[in-house]
């Protein structure tokens, strides 16, 4: 895994504690989550609903997007509710010092 694919996402004291926050990047819509000390990142339109996640409600890894009340595991981007039945694209995530970095390729 080369270091060129990393993208530095945020500072990691922005952060919500146990929450979802939406950022842009390297020009896609991301949804990064919290869950205790473990950090997430799955694109943040529903893949149903085409609404921010960002805006939904984190209940442990589970996402619940704010318009049709589907789900997904924020670990994997899978659905776990109806109506929402295609995954999320997910990516890998990596704090280091002070910032957030996801792999984008």
């Amino acid at each position: 895994m080369s270091e060129a694919n990393w993208v530095d996402a945020m500072a990691a004291d922005e952060l919500p504690a146990d929450d979802v926050i939406g950022v842009e990047v390297a020009g896609r819509d991301i949804a990064i989550y919290t869950v205790g000390d473990a950090v997430y990142a799955t694109d943040n339109i529903c893949t149903h609903g085409q609404a921010c996640l960002s805006d939904g409600f984190l209940d442990g890894h589970h996402i619940e997007c704010p318009l049709h009340q589907g789900k997904f595991d924020v670990r994997s981007g899978k659905p776990t509710c109806e109506p929402a039945e295609d995954p999320l694209r997910s990516y890998p995530v990596k704090v280091e010092g002070a910032r957030v970095w996801l792999r984008v390729d």
